[in-house]
């Protein structure tokens, strides 16, 4: 190492907000890209499927990327993968699982990539300068690691999504020996999952949610109906696992459960005894207390799975009084309303449901305040830098950092984009690149931005109105029109006389231009624009998105 050796880490997503995680860590000539994860959209975003990180960063450096490291296979960590290969084909690492649920992706976007499989444990080497182990945790999914990425300037730990279960449901504890043997050698910086910084104490083992199954089955006559998150896999192994202890069987519904499901199932992860495996279309042959169905829609999502059985609209399996449903999640911050609108319709159905707040059926996959001050005090870092919250996490992490010792200049609460930039004397943040959201909408990537929003905001809000006209450029005189057209505005059958009034206005304001020989199509469609707007808003105070249409003769 050299005096002028510089690291830099650079948040590309995940910094005050749930999801879209991804960090780019550079060296000299080396970057490598810890995870490359999506984000659903929020409300305001109308017809977006998802939301990546803009990667332009890593395109304009792509000679330096030697590859993407991933923590664990959830769709916040590994959704945009797909979309970052395209650009930069490089070599992708992760745990079995975690590649299993990726290649399903690929395959979808018809990609193939280098896939190099790792186990906890490993140590591999990146570039020059970056050797890279892999640290087991424990999450809500299988396979999930930290990283312990060895840099000239120290070690670097990124925690990825973790908490400190004692009794995990594969019997796999956190490698506690491994954290406190960096902590001991010494950590550069530790980066640290922030989303259950504000909760204090512990978070409860995925075990207890076992327990409250168990209860549950124990005295439910009737069907079973276990909602939850497709990549909870420890959660839908203890579902399994319930249902055979109570001789019933088991029906899986929704695209991502029936995926994850076999992917699982064939890696090893998710183990049943065939025979008690149906398809749903075999569920109406057997005795309702004798069949459990695994579905998705726990986050009231419109099409999921749920959503259909409530609304009575799914293939085979449609809700029916005296079903017990278990929504075993808790909802993503803004999916509330969604969830409380599911809730309504089973309830309407004549469901029993049973949600987090009437039972544990529901444990987080994240540290809580006790759980990341073991963490911290485990690995002794220098710096810490809190990601994978919203604002008010990022805080409540940095005075926990602060609480076990952490010198309150030594904890960095970056935004996306900034450049953390370590060296021999210390850290700072030098800069900033470009980061920010890239939406997807169906096939298009990136090419719906703030002013088609604006546009779908405004039609949702107030409608669209078309007006065509016809001109006759030699006479410069109206030979046709003006009409209007209306959509989501008014209902033009009771409107009748305020289109009339309307497609007046338009007439005069042009024929005041074309008497001024004024013949431009855009000087005309903004007048008809102006008048047309200003009229409608004094008469109904709507601001609906006018679209003039001029046509010469």
């Amino acid at each position: 190492m050299t005096n002028d050796t510089k690291v830099q880490v650079i948040p590309l997503g995940g910094i005050g907000e749930i999801g879209k995680n991804m960090f780019a860590i550079e060296c000299r000539n080396d970057i490598i890209v810890i995870d490359a994860g999506l984000k659903f959209p929020e409300d305001e975003m109308l017809g977006i499927d998802f939301v990546i990180p803009n990667i332009s960063y890593l395109i304009e450096n792509r000679q330096k990327v030697r590859a993407i490291v991933l923590t664990h296979g959830h769709e916040d960590h590994i959704g945009a993968v797909p979309f970052v290969l395209k650009e930069i084909n490089v070599p992708v690492y992760g745990t079995r699982l975690t590649l299993g649920l990726l290649q399903s992706k690929l395959e979808e976007h018809q990609l193939t990539a280098k896939m190099r499989e790792v186990k906890a444990g490993e140590l591999v080497s990146l570039g020059k300068h970056f050797r890279v182990r892999f640290i087991r945790m424990n999450h809500s999914i299988p396979d999930g690691v930290a990283l312990a990425i060895e840099t000239p300037l120290g070690v670097i730990i990124h925690s990825g999504d973790f908490k400190f279960d004692q009794t995990p449901v594969d019997g796999k504890v956190a490698d506690y020996q491994t954290l406190a043997e960096y902590g001991q050698n010494g950590v550069l910086a530790l980066f640290c999952d922030s989303t259950n910084a504000h909760r204090p104490g512990y978070t409860q083992s995925e075990r207890v949610v076992g327990r409250t199954f168990d209860e549950i089955f124990s005295r439910t006559r009737d069907r079973i109906i276990v909602a939850s998150f497709a990549s909870n896999i420890h959660r839908i192994q203890q579902a399994f696992d319930t249902a055979c202890e109570y001789g019933r069987k088991v029906t899986v519904v929704g695209r991502s459960m029936v995926n994850n499901v076999r992917i699982s199932s064939e890696l090893g992860y998710l183990q049943f005894p065939e025979d008690i495996f149906v398809e749903p279309e075999e569920l109406s042959k057997l005795p309702a207390h004798k069949t459990l169905v695994l579905s998705t829609g726990s986050q009231g999502e419109p099409l999921s799975g749920l959503t259909r059985m409530a609304r009575q609209s799914h293939n085979f399996i449609n809700i029916v009084p005296g079903d017990t449903v278990i929504l075993s999640s808790t909802p993503v911050p803004g999916n509330e309303k969604l969830v409380n609108r599911v809730i309504d319709g089973l309830a309407r159905a004549g469901a029993h449901v049973i949600a987090q707040d009437t039972a544990d059926v529901h444990v987080s996959g994240h540290a809580s305040q006790e759980e990341l001050k073991l963490l911290m005090n485990l690995v002794r870092p220098r710096y810490v830098v809190p990601f994978h919250g919203e604002y008010r996490h990022l805080t409540a992490c940095t005075r926990l950092a602060e609480a076990v010792g952490v010198p309150p200049e030594n904890v960095f609460t970056l935004t996306n984009g900034d450049i953390l930039e370590f060296d021999a004397k210390g850290a700072r943040i030098a800069g900033r690149v470009q980061a920010g959201v890239v939406l997807v909408d169906g096939l298009g990537i990136g090419d719906v931005g703030n002013v088609v929003l604006r546009d779908r905001q405004q039609l949702s809000l107030d409608g669209v109105l078309v007006v065509v006209v016809t001109i006759e450029r030699a006479t410069r005189t109206i030979k046709a029109g003006p009409d209007i057209i209306t959509r989501g505005f008014v209902y033009v059958r009771e409107a009748e006389d305020l289109i009339a009034q309307a497609e007046e206005q338009v007439r005069t304001s042009l024929e005041n231009c074309l008497r001024g020989e004024i013949t431009e199509w855009s000087v005309l469609k903004s007048a008809a624009r102006d008048v047309l707007g200003s009229f409608l808003y004094e008469r109904t105070k709507r601001r609906p998105m006018i679209l003039p249409i001029i046509m010469e003769i």
